[in-house]
């Protein structure tokens, strides 16, 4: 990617350093514990609850202030790099929103390192980048695109950029209060339907992704030779199927939260190639 203007996020809140550590005793959490968690973090219920539920000889959860370890260079360029992601996509939807006769509100970042507090609760680097609607803050572990790039083969700036713009969708859809329908709506239904609720709230996000990519490309020409790639192997890198596969050698497709590999790679695609709000009603179609 390039971003000609090099303009950073002043929305960004660095902690990193700070010697956060995970909750719990040290063990492994399970792939389904941290979609539950993450699922639970999203909708404003502390995922403690799940994590120290699922670790029951784990000590009280708390949050280490010792100095951390000291930072490289590589790490503080790739902190720049997804500031300037954050700067871009406010750039993309502060313009979207006004044409719609709407202000867009900014959305923080917190860079952290292991665990860190936020409004939805304790978040730790195990359960990867999410958004907290209860304070409008990305919250992201820098060291989840080491394994983003090692352990699911989606490597370059695009496919971090699209994990960022991934959250700020989520971002997106509190501000037009579709995060809080889907909420009301899931407890109403069967967990298979509210399972299949959270699905299409995720794939909605992946295409805002999309919208945001072919905003910023055809206003400030930010992609470069096979970016579009990236962020189609990153799409399909944290499908269900493929995440559950590999944590246990086998897929469950009523227990998916966030979409197949296939869908994240067909919204995300959908908003790429329209830039249209109206190309990510994932709620409407039968056929996801």
């Amino acid at each position: 990617m390039d971003f000609r203007n090099g303009r950073e996020s002043r929305n960004v809140e660095d902690r990193r350093g700070q010697g956060g550590r995970r909750l719990g005793g040290g063990g492994k959490i399970g792939i389904g514990t941290i979609v539950i968690a993450l699922i639970a973090m999203y909708f404003g219920i502390d995922p403690s609850v799940v994590l120290n539920t699922s670790e029951m000889a784990s000590p009280p959860a708390i949050e280490s202030t010792q100095p951390g370890q000291p930072r490289s260079p590589a790490e503080d360029e790739m902190a720049r790099f997804v500031s300037m992601v954050l700067a871009d996509t406010e750039d993309t939807w502060g313009p979207i929103f006004k044409a719609g006769g709407a202000q867009y509100r900014e959305p923080g970042m917190v860079l952290y390192t292991g665990a860190t507090r936020s409004a939805c609760g304790v978040g730790q680097a195990e359960m990867g980048p999410f958004y907290c609607p209860a304070d409008g803050k990305v919250y992201l572990d820098l060291a989840f695109f080491d394994e983003l790039g090692q352990r699911y083969g989606a490597q370059g700036d695009f496919a971090q950029a699209y994990v960022i713009a991934h959250e700020v969708g989520h971002h997106v859809q509190n501000l037009l209060g579709i995060s809080d329908k889907v909420q009301q709506a899931r407890q109403r239904v069967s967990e298979r339907e509210a399972n299949l609720l959270s699905v299409r709230l995720e794939l909605q996000a992946d295409c805002l992704s999309g919208v945001w990519a072919n905003h910023a490309h055809r206003s400030r020409q930010v992609l470069e030779a096979g970016d579009v790639e990236e962020g189609l192997a990153a799409a399909s890198a944290v499908g269900d199927d493929r995440m559950q596969k590999q944590a246990r050698g086998f897929a469950v497709p009523d227990s998916f939260t966030h979409g197949s590999a296939a869908q994240r790679v067909r919204w995300f695609r959908a908003g790429l190639e329209s830039g249209e709000l109206r190309a990510c009603d994932t709620f409407s179609t039968p056929n996801l």
